[in-house]
């Protein structure tokens, strides 16, 4: 069984490798993640739902995305920090598309805390806010 910490660090490894691919698009995400492996001190498990999650987002990114901009009023994806992005990219993952056992609520307040590390200090509002929509309607 993965413990929450696992997961919490697997989804800070899979955002920082999103993040690397915003500018190196052509860079596959496996090797993207490799490049941190060398790097940085993780657990098997750790690795492994980093990649589960790299894969799921990028499966399903062109839902994952119509999701998320149907969620969010006011902005257009365009519109929204990249960071807050691949945030939501991936809580959207977890709440939508998932095989995990991912509930919701869990996968809604793991992207709040890691907005608030690594986002603005509106980060979490914003998350919030439009992953609770997607919780309300874009459940597949």
């Amino acid at each position: 069984m993965i413990v929450p910490e696992t997961r919490r660090q697997a989804r800070e490894l899979a955002l920082q490798v999103l993040f690397q691919q915003e500018f190196s698009p052509t860079l596959p995400l496996r090797d993207g993640l490799n490049t941190f492996r060398g790097n940085f001190h993780a657990t098997q498990d750790v690795w492994d739902y980093a990649e589960y999650l790299l894969k799921g987002v990028d499966e399903n990114k062109k839902n994952i995305d119509s999701l998320i901009q149907k969620s969010s009023a006011h902005w257009t994806l365009e519109r929204m920090a990249l960071v807050e992005l691949n945030i939501m990219r991936i809580a959207t993952f977890e709440i939508a598309f998932s095989q995990q056992e991912v509930p919701p609520k869990t996968a809604i307040n793991e992207a709040i805390e890691i907005s608030k590390k690594y986002g603005s200090t509106d980060s979490g509002a914003f998350v919030n806010g439009i992953l609770d929509q997607v919780r309300k309607t874009g459940i597949t």
